[in-house]
């Protein structure tokens, strides 16, 4: 999912997924695409030894619950006491360094760096006629498989670093390798050497042959197959989109427009959103248009006619002059992929992704939102009664939706987040997840007593196979809350797993951080039910990451096409709905042996698919409009939007001064082209779960095929044979239109 493009002999592979943004920085990045933190738990005796703590929970989910929050309360005061009393210790099979000061950072990175050059150098030094696998492609990806921690090692302290010192050098160390990388990617002596190999045909195997031909690509996606002048072309181009692209986002951030209300018109809101409002004259207050303002206002304001006038006000955000800059930014994008062999930008993004042609997507959007209709359908007349009762009027307008969903959901079903926030505690949703994730892929994980870490908070974990006791890799865990400490939840890839020229593997190394809250004075840190779900899924990408079995670095776990990498989790994410994985994770924070009720798993399944329909019908239309003005030529932004959402949204128009391409930040960076990732990913996941685990979702032997066919290969198999090997035929999106419709309201 949206990573900038990198030069292949140094790639980063750290998921990162920002909610609201989707703006992925270089080397850590990935929704997109990001893990979390961890409690101490294990057997109580196990705490007094120094060593590895194995996490193979056994028993009753309520018993489980009781002695590992007895357990982490035991543990933690061991660990306070011990504290000062550990040494670090080297752990087997890990380069990555974790521990650097900002003078290492800097002096590591320009090491890298040099080291890089050298053997680069080296490769465009071979005659064309001596090229042979070894001396070519061998040497680039044991430099990619060696590299790929020291750089890490200097980049991933920008999220987590302890003090400003060190975060600063790690951006700067990321900006050094940013900069070399791009000279990398212009050498058209060492694509030249690579070029020369892959036309001998001389394939080893399947794997093999995919990683010259991905070289090879990337090269020349980069432009490295045109003559000079073109080449020199491209980087005009691609300097101009960068820069259009970054003032897009600029315009948004700075744009502080207001809108002045009167209490009366805000009716419906908390009373504690409207006095944290900055006053106007007469006793007014001042509405932003930023998200934390507009959302409240239009899933909460009584008043139609102030969520109209805010919706608009949303919707002409920066409008003529973003709506200008898009224009630019769509025929730049259009004539740096004509240049580079494509007929137009959709093309160029979607080759390399699951899809492969924008056609794919126009295909897969058609289908998914005529499926989709009837529901929506009668999704929509539920609301429109709503608001007919509730106002008295007949029209429905997109400012409608947001409130009479919410409306509609408090009649239908009394659901007390803050009431379901009490059963979930951060160790006690931890040691489920763990649980879960070891019976159904078939692991072990231990954690590894005084390793040296970066704070006292974060712990390390091995991973191994349970059968064979083989360790498989490692994860860290700092996933409490930290001033300075990058704000979401995040997968950050550290090492990447891949065999090395003389048989030995090198094993993977993740990284999941997040901001959860601690312990503190006795009360447990609660998560809310989205916190739950958002580690579930990250966690599923840890284990993507170690499960990997391929050759290449470059192929390691999470380095699959961005619509594939979101798959497994989205299709693990079902697990939080369902009732025995939900009481493994939960208990009652004042009783633990208290899981969630039956009652509230049904609600919250409920609440998660509750008027889906529609909720998708804007995702698709948004998807639609990007794909098409990134597939054709001279569009009109407006007009298109003004046709395009009466249609989709089932006669409900645009409104009347509004273009929402004007302030769309994925339209400017990071999803251009490919916003329809997130419901493919979707779609994809939902087949796999009707099919093969809705039926026992703890059910090992298809665990353990899942890990097999869909998680080990990486991005080594192209992600159709995955599928179609794992399902017995192509993916559908069937079982995801008769789910949605089954558990809508």
């Amino acid at each position: 999912m949206s990573h900038r493009q990198r030069h292949p002999t140094i790639k980063s592979n750290a998921i990162f997924r920002c909610p609201s943004t989707h703006i992925f920085p270089p080397f850590l990045a990935f929704g997109a695409f990001g893990l979390r933190r961890n409690k101490r738990m294990g057997k109580e005796e196990e705490g007094k030894k120094k060593g590895r703590r194995m996490l193979a929970l056994t028993g009753a989910a309520a018993l489980v619950a009781v002695a590992i929050n007895l357990l982490f309360t035991a543990l933690n005061a061991h660990k306070s006491k011990n504290q000062n009393k550990k040494k670090p210790k080297g752990v087997l099979g890990l380069t990555v360094h974790v521990n650097l000061s900002a003078s290492e950072i800097l002096k590591l990175a320009d090491r890298v760096i040099a080291k890089s050059k050298d053997v680069h150098d080296y490769v465009a030094s071979i005659p064309l006629d001596k090229v042979t696998y070894t001396n070519v492609i061998l040497t680039l990806a044991e430099l990619e498989a060696q590299q790929f921690p020291l750089v890490q090692s200097c980049v991933f302290q920008k999220m987590v670093g302890l003090s400003d010192d060190v975060r600063k050098a790690s951006a700067e160390a990321e900006r050094r390798i940013d900069a070399h990388l791009l000279i990398c990617s212009k050498r058209e002596d060492v694509y030249r050497v690579i070029k020369a190999f892959a036309a001998k045909g001389e394939w080893m195997n399947a794997e093999n042959k995919h990683y010259v031909n991905c070289l090879v690509r990337d090269f020349e996606r980069n432009g490295m197959n045109l003559t000079l002048s073109k080449r020199e072309e491209v980087e005009r181009l691609r300097t101009q989109i960068d820069e259009l692209s970054m003032r897009y986002i600029q315009n948004l951030n700075e744009d502080n427009t207001t809108i002045i209300f009167s209490e009366s018109e805000l009716a419906g809101l908390p009373r504690e959103f409207i006095k944290g409002l900055d006053k106007a004259e007469n006793g007014k207050v001042k509405v932003t248009l930023r998200s934390h303002h507009i959302t409240p206002i239009l899933e909460h304001c009584k008043v139609g006619s102030t969520r109209k006038t805010v919706a608009v006000a949303q919707g002409q955000r920066c409008g003529e002059v973003n709506l200008s800059i898009l224009e630019n930014l769509v025929q730049l994008r259009h004539k740096l992929a004509r240049l580079l062999g494509y007929s137009n930008y959709a093309d160029y993004v979607v080759e390399p992704r699951m899809a492969r042609t924008s056609a794919k997507v126009f295909e897969f959007l058609e289908e998914v939102s005529i499926r989709l209709t009837d529901l929506a359908t009668r999704e929509l007349n539920v609301l429109k009664d709503l608001k007919r009762k509730e106002e008295g009027v007949s029209s429905f307008g997109i400012e409608d939706l947001l409130y009479y969903i919410r409306r509609a959901e408090e009649q239908d079903f009394d659901l007390d987040l803050g009431v379901v926030k009490q059963y979930f505690p951060v160790s006690l949703v931890l040691s489920g997840i763990f649980k879960i994730f070891q019976d159904l892929f078939g692991l072990r994980f231990e954690e590894i007593e005084e390793a040296e870490v970066w704070h006292n908070d974060v712990r390390l974990f091995s991973a191994l196979d349970f059968s064979t006791s083989e360790r498989l890799g490692y994860f860290y865990l700092d996933i409490y809350s930290r001033k300075g400490k990058y704000g979401h939840t995040c997968v950050v890839a550290l090492q990447n797993g891949c065999i090395s020229s003389n048989g030995a593997r090198q094993i993977p190394v993740a990284l999941i951080t997040s901001q959860l809250p601690k312990q503190i004075d006795g009360n447990p840190g609660l998560m809310r039910f989205s916190e739950v779900v958002n580690l579930f899924h990250e966690f599923s990408h840890v284990v993507h990451h170690i499960c990997n079995c391929a050759s290449f670095a470059r192929f390691s776990g999470l380095r699959v096409e961005a619509d594939f990498v979101e798959i497994p989790g989205k299709l693990l994410e079902n697990w939080c709905y369902e009732s025995i994985p939900l009481k493994m994770m939960s208990g009652f924070h004042q009783d633990i042996t208290k899981p969630v009720t039956d009652e509230m798993c049904r609600l919250l399944k409920r609440r998660r698919d509750s008027f889906s329909g529609l909720k998708l019908k804007q995702e698709i239309l948004l998807c639609y409009f990007d794909e098409i003005i990134h597939s054709s030529e001279n569009v009109d932004m407006v007009e298109l939007l003004k046709h395009l959402h009466p249609k989709i949204m089932l006669g409900i128009p645009l409104l009347e001064g509004s273009n929402p391409a004007s302030c769309f930040s994925r339209l400017a960076i990071g999803y251009e082209a490919a916003c329809y990732s997130h419901i493919w990913s979707e779609v994809f996941a939902a087949d796999i779960f009707a099919s093969k685990f809705q039926d026992d979702l703890l059910n090992q032997y298809v665990g353990l095929q899942f890990k097999k066919k869909v998680l080990a290969p990486g991005g080594s198999k192209d992600p159709m044979e995955i599928l179609f090997d794992f399902l017995g035929r192509k993916p559908s999106v069937q079982a995801y239109v008769e789910h949605k419709t089954r558990n809508s309201i």
